[in-house]
Parts: C-alpha cells; structure tokens; sequence
C-alpha cells in the first residue's frame, strides 16, 4: 500500500489582502490555530475541499494542510490524526501540556479499565473455587452421614444384627436406618426425655400430700442479675422461705423450668437447705413447640384435679392454661410481697379441701390481677363472717339483759 503525506506550513503575518490555498488532492484536513497577543488558543477545522482565508490585522494563522493519495482512505485519516497534533505540539508548546494531561487522563484511565477486569476475573475464579470446594464437602459429609447413621448395629464381636431394614438392597437400607436415627434425635429434642417426670404417689403408710404444687424458678422464686463485677447472681424473692415452709405441710412442691440442669440445681441446693422442694424438672422433661419449652402436665404422673400450676409465662403452660395461676413477673424488687399473697391463696384452697382447683384457677383467670382479686374476695368474706358472727351473738343473748326497767334508766 502506497501513501504520501503532504505538509504544507505557512505563517503570516498582518496580511491585508485574502490568500487563498487550495489544494488539488483526494483528500484534505485543515486545521487552523487563531493566536491574539496572548489570549488563548483558539481551533477550527474546515471541510476538506474549501480554501481558507486568512485576514485580519494583528492575527497570526497557522494553517496546517494535509493531502493523502492512497488507496485507502483510512489509512489516510488515521495518519493525519497522529501526525498533525504532534507538529501543532512542538510549534505551540502551550497546546502540549493539555495534549499530555488528556493523554495521561487516558492512560490512567485505561490502566483502571484492564485492572478492574482482572479483578473481576480473579474474583469469579475464586467464587468457582469456593464453589467447587463446598459442593465436595458437602457431598463427602453427606456420605460420611448416611455411612454412620445409616450402618446396622453390631454386636460384641462385631457381626451385624439383623433387623427390619436387613432385607432391603442396601442403599436404601443405608438411608432408611439413617431417617429412623434423625426421627429419633428430633424426637428425644422435641418430647421429654421420659413418659413420667414424677415417680408413682406414695402409699399407705407414707403421707402423700394431697394436692402438687408446679413452681417456676426464674423470675419467680430467683430472679438473674448480672455485672461486670459480679457476673452472673440470683437474688431471692423476699418471702420464699416462709413460703416454702408454710406450703410444704399441704403440697408437693415441684420446681419445673426449661433452663439446663447445670444452672438450675446449685441455685436450688442454695435456695432450699432443707429440702421443702421434692423433685425438680428442667429442660429436658419439655416439650418444644412452636419455638417454646412448654410443660406439659400430662406426663407429670399426677391428677389434674390437684396439680398447680405457677408461673409468669402463658406460652410455658399453653398447653393446661386451667392449671395455671399466672403471676407478674418479678423484676427483682425488694418490695414485693406477691409470695406472701400467694401463700395465702394456696394455704386457703387446701384448707377448703377443693376438690377441682381447675374450678378455682378458671375463675380467677378472668382478673388481671388474681392476687389483688383474691385480697378483695377475702376482705369481703371477713366482713361477711363478722356480721354473722355479730348476728349470732346477738340470737345469743337472753331476753333479760335485753330489757332494763325504766326506773333505772335506761333501756336497752
């Protein structure tokens, strides 16, 4: 491929008449460059084919001029695109500086470009990485796990005991055994880890409390507390004791909570020196529904007619809310006297020999506070028993002493 570039450079200066330039060739760039004194540099192009005129007094043009014969009209256009601004540089080192900032602005520019691919690359090679590696493991643990729970049992000597899954082919006896041992987890999660949480009631001659009293620990008897000082504490409600003694004559006071048995039982040994509370249940005699441990009293080996529920927690005891004598929960203040109250309702339904505490604890669930319900209940029967009592004194008295002479006085 032939080509030929032709620069053409004229300078005037202070040219009155028009000069005209006009070149004959199969294609022209013009570029024309306009510098007044020293104002800035100013740039214009002009169509190929048109002549230019340069006039005006005090100007000076520069008029660069491009002719290309070639085949290819490209190749032309390309080489006057880089030619021209590297020779306007060098004649005008003003027009240099921009050229270069523009230049580097490109290059910095670029450079980005190729190095946010390559990023971008690399990140979704290490994605397909991470990707390949937690497929792998979790196949191989998926193996390894029906491997494990899957496999028959052995006996001492290391033989395989046959049972219901012996006759199956043996992938499928490997997953079948494998679904039995996970129902079985979650069941031993879910339900109570025995049928009956409490033992049988005690016979003749032992003395079985007549009725069976279900305690929550937390927030009831103890409330938690914690500091940077001390960590965790458990402070006692004002009135347990008196209320673990006075109730122990008439219930079997049973602590039932959802916490673990490494918390609950050093605060129990603490809290109960001299064993007012015979069995304490925690989280494992639970059942877990609907994300709550609740206690379910049909597992607790006594009869329902006698069994009280306390607690703070409707969620806890959903299942026999007729049960149930729900209480505020204490915050750990000192003035609180529920214990007290509490005692004396229980105290007052085993004296009542109630044969159906459901009856008593249905009543007062309709109150927002059946404690303060039953205060008023007991003000009002006091009142009551002593208007009936000052009536029978009254029928008590003899006709004498209700009728005095008139000469002594008086009357009545």
């Amino acid at each position: 491929m032939l080509h030929r570039n032709l620069l053409q450079l004229s300078r005037l200066v202070k040219v009155h008449n028009p000069q005209v330039l006009s070149l004959s060739a199969a294609f022209v760039r013009r570029y024309s460059f306009n510098q007044n004194g020293g104002q800035s540099l100013r740039f214009r192009q002009l169509e190929p084919g048109s002549s230019f005129l340069n006039t005006g007094s005090g100007y000076r043009f520069l008029h660069l001029s491009s002719c290309v014969t070639s085949k290819n009209v490209d190749d032309s256009k390309l080489a006057a695109q880089v030619a021209a601004p590297q020779l306007i540089s060098k004649l005008f080192p003003q027009t240099a500086v921009e050229a270069n900032e523009a230049e580097q602005v490109r290059e910095q520019k670029r450079k980005e470009e190729e190095e946010s691919k390559k990023e971008k690359e690399s990140s979704w090679k290490r994605m397909k990485l991470g990707f390949v590696i937690f497929g792998v493991s979790v196949t191989m643990f998926s193996v390894y796990t029906v491997y494990i729970f899957g496999a028959p049992d052995r006996d001492p000597e290391g033989n395989p005991i046959e049972d219901e899954f012996t006759a199956l082919p043996m992938a499928q006896q490997y997953f079948q055994r494998m679904w039995k041992s996970m129902t079985y987890y979650q069941k031993m999660i879910q339900e109570p880890s025995r049928e009956k949480l409490l033992p049988d009631p005690l016979k003749y001659p032992y003395i079985q409390p007549p009725y069976t009293l279900v305690l929550e620990m937390k927030d009831v008897l103890v409330h938690p507390d914690w500091t940077y000082q001390t960590g965790w504490r458990f402070k006692k409600r004002p009135g347990i004791d008196k209320f673990l003694e006075s109730l122990a004559r008439h219930f079997e006071i049973v602590i039932f909570t959802a916490d673990q048995g490494m918390t609950v039982f050093p605060i129990l040994d603490a809290l109960d020196p001299h064993g007012y509370i015979m069995f304490r249940l925690v989280r494992d005699a639970t059942h877990f529904v609907d994300g709550h441990h609740v206690k379910n009293l049909d597992n607790l080996n006594r009869d329902l007619n006698k069994v009280v529920v306390v607690d703070w927690d409707p969620n806890s005891t959903k299942l026999h809310p007729e049960n149930t004598f729900n209480i505020p929960r204490w915050s750990g203040n000192d003035d609180d006297t529920t214990l007290f109250d509490l005692a004396s309702f229980l105290l007052t339904i085993a004296n009542s020999e109630v044969e159906d505490v459901r009856e008593v604890m249905t009543y007062y669930k309709q109150f927002d506070n059946p404690l303060g319900q039953f205060r008023e209940n007991q003000r009002r029967l006091a009142e009551q028993m002593a208007e009936r009592e000052q009536e029978e004194k009254q029928r008590a008295k003899p006709a004498v002493a209700k009728w005095r002479p008139s000469f002594l006085g008086g009357g009545r």
